[in-house]
């Protein structure tokens, strides 16, 4: 074997060996199910009832017989990065993903606000344990909220008032009701920078968000948050204080709570593979 034989070998040894050290993603991220012609996957346009309209939404229906465990996946504001390749990644690791818009958001009727979300959320989860929910095929035994940003908050608020969720997933969390106390200019910024898509003026979100009260934030939900199994991702965007804030205060209530740092921005840009990797970790963790 002459010597460029034997370093090409040693190049390509070297090479299994880092590959074999380190771990592969969920299969899901990578690896399309078995197609299943009785129950395939399918994409499913839902009209939810929220404020006096219809929220727009759509459900991601992993192939396979019902019932599926579910999540229900918030945005954040405006909601330009929606997290459709994390939901597509669940729906094929066996998960429905319920998507909703807000109302006043990217198409949904009605005016959009802060506190509406929160109603909005309420309504979705009503929606998936309801009729229309079990034709989906929705498990309400296993059903899991998660929200990014702004949808975190709305996640974190929800979980921490309702019970019968089977868990709660925050990626990289903003509190709201924190900007309550800000000057007005900071408000006005804040909206200014996301009134995208919604149906509402920044002065009108300004105004609002200084109506977020103490009972609208993390401090508030951490009560009810420790009674679920709770998933908090941060990430290098000036957020993580308030999230370490509820992790620990979740956990002197004696939840339990999994914390994954990620080196990256707000919307993990760069590091897509490993927030689907860890959420899915996380989500099969979860009690069956």
């Amino acid at each position: 074997m002459n010597r460029w034989m034997l370093a090409a070998c040693a190049a390509l040894s070297l090479t299994a060996a880092g590959a074999a050290a380190a771990p592969l993603p969920p299969a899901a991220i990578f690896t399309d199910p078995p197609h299943d012609a009785a129950h395939p996957a399918r994409m499913d346009v839902l009209h939810i009832p929220s404020g006096g309209g219809e929220l727009n939404a759509i459900a991601l229906v992993p192939a396979g017989a019902a019932p599926h465990p579910t999540v229900v996946l918030f945005h954040g504001l405006p909601g330009n990065e929606k997290n459709l390749d994390l939901a597509q990644a669940m729906r094929r690791a066996g998960w429905t993903v319920v998507a909703p818009n807000y109302r006043g958001s990217w198409g949904s009727p009605g005016h959009y606000s802060f506190k509406g979300n929160l109603e909005d959320a309420r309504a979705v989860l009503a929606y998936v344990r309801g009729p229309q929910g079990a034709k989906l095929g929705v498990d309400p035994r296993r059903l899991v909220i998660m929200g990014h940003s702004m949808g975190g908050w709305v996640t974190a608020v929800t979980g921490g008032r309702d019970e019968g969720v089977a868990g709660a997933a925050l990626i990289s969390a903003a509190d709201m009701s924190t900007t309550a106390r800000a000057p007005e200019k900071v408000r006005l910024d804040l909206a200014r920078d996301n009134h995208e898509s919604l149906a509402a003026t920044p002065e009108d979100m300004a105004a609002e968000l200084a109506t977020l009260t103490p009972g609208e934030g993390f401090a508030a939900a951490a009560p009810g948050l420790a009674k679920h199994p709770l998933l908090v991702i941060t990430s290098d965007d000036g957020l993580q204080a308030n999230a370490d804030k509820l992790v620990m205060d979740v956990k002197t209530r004696g939840g339990r709570v999994a914390v994954v740092h990620i080196a990256t921005d707000h919307s993990y840009d760069d590091a897509r593979i490993r927030l689907e990797s860890e959420v899915l970790a996380w989500l099969a963790k979860l009690p069956k």
